[in-house]
């Protein structure tokens, strides 16, 4: 039997391998990974700089050990060239793999918004272990952070980086942070707080150009300011990774198009986390992959499993002020309500029914999540 090959050793590939491991002991898997494999918390990039942890103290589990816990073949710092898939087999640096199913759970690119000037190349963004180290390097010395990106993570980064003392700048075209998934009346919550920490907030802007000075940085916006800066960090969100998919001729939309069993439109390939588009949907948060990955593993077990997502709360890490949302469709039809309101606001989305479909929570209501969740329609 050819093994179950899986791309990818973040959290999806991972946890596809740990939940198959459960259901059966005997089949071969094989993991593929284009870095060193160590198991680590990917959310956790985004507020460990306070915590004081540096990469290596991220990394949960070491590679050798995962393999060994899982029973798995574990390639890693190996580079998939493309996927052949009428013979079912990959072509990496080391090497052809053959495989009986193939499970693409490659993840996702940050997004890098164009930028003129002679530093553009400075501006950084964190996606994994490696790109941390080098942030971690470069803050040592500063004492002021832009952040392009005022969403989840430029709004995680911009609490952590605060309270750790830096001088944070966060910049973004919406009108108030976490736009794409609240209303404003609740982004606005977030307003205040932060920028008690020392975050200063320019919206309705966003970075055209980036130059060197003889100390820093000068970010040129278009709204034609300017914000002098030690640090760039850019935080606009994730785009799939399908260049192997669309290369092998897999249907691709904005992610590896996937149904409701995770199949592509090959049926010997799936595809699993940041990298898929399950019904019309990308989800790159934790518990749709770990849902996610507990399908699959049924399935590849050959059982008749379909993936049923759950209510599944967002929470943002962000202490100054806390949030959790259930967030909504854009095209979805409906209105938001305030259900109350303190030191924080609590909302809910009613639908064309008039039911509820999505909630957002914060400051004091955040704590509520669990039990809101459980009156989602």
């Amino acid at each position: 039997m050819k093994p179950i090959v899986v791309l990818g050793s973040g959290l999806a590939g991972y946890t596809l391998a740990r939940e198959l491991r459960k259901l059966n002991r005997e089949v071969a898997i094989t993991l593929v990974s284009r870095d060193s494999g160590d198991y680590y918390s990917k959310p956790m990039l985004s507020n460990a700089y306070t915590q004081g942890k540096d990469a290596a103290a991220l990394v949960l589990t070491p590679a050798p050990q995962m393999a060994q816990q899982l029973d798995i073949t574990l390639l890693t710092h190996t580079e998939v060239r493309g996927i052949e898939a009428s013979a079912q087999c990959i072509q990496t640096s080391g090497g052809p793999i053959e495989y009986g199913r193939l499970v693409l759970a490659l993840g996702a690119d940050p997004i890098r918004i164009p930028v003129q000037g002679d530093a553009a190349d400075a501006v950084l963004s964190v996606n994994d272990l490696a790109d941390y180290a080098k942030l971690r390097g470069v803050l040592g010395s500063a004492k002021s952070v832009a952040i392009m990106g005022g969403g989840l993570i430029g709004c995680e980064f911009a609490n952590d980086l605060a309270a750790a003392g830096y001088s944070v700048t966060v910049i973004d075209p919406a009108a108030y942070p976490l736009a794409s998934l609240m209303p404003a009346q609740a982004g606005q919550q977030l307003l205040e707080p932060l920028a008690k920490l020392g975050v200063a907030w320019r919206f309705g802007t966003a970075v055209q150009a980036v130059d060197k000075l003889a100390t820093g940085y000068a970010l040129t916006l278009t709204d034609a300011s300017t914000v002098y800066t030690d640090v760039v960090l850019s935080a606009v969100g994730l785009r799939p990774r399908t260049d192997l998919a669309r290369a092998a001729g897999l249907a691709v939309n904005r992610g590896i198009v996937v149904n409701d069993q995770l199949r592509t439109s090959d049926p010997a390939i799936y595809a699993l986390g940041d990298c898929a588009e399950i019904e019309g949907r990308v989800l790159p948060f934790v518990l749709p992959i770990m849902h996610g990955g507990r399908t699959l593993a049924r399935v590849l077990n050959g059982e008749e499993a379909r993936l049923v997502f759950p209510a599944m709360p967002v929470v943002v890490k962000t202490p100054a002020h806390p949030v959790a949302v259930s967030p909504v469709a854009r095209d979805a039809v409906g209105t938001w309500q305030t259900l109350a309101s303190g030191q924080g606001i609590k909302m809910g989305f009613l639908d064309a029914q008039n039911k509820l479909s999505g909630f957002v929570l914060t400051g004091e209501f955040a704590g509520e999540r669990n039990e809101m969740a459980k009156k989602l329609a």
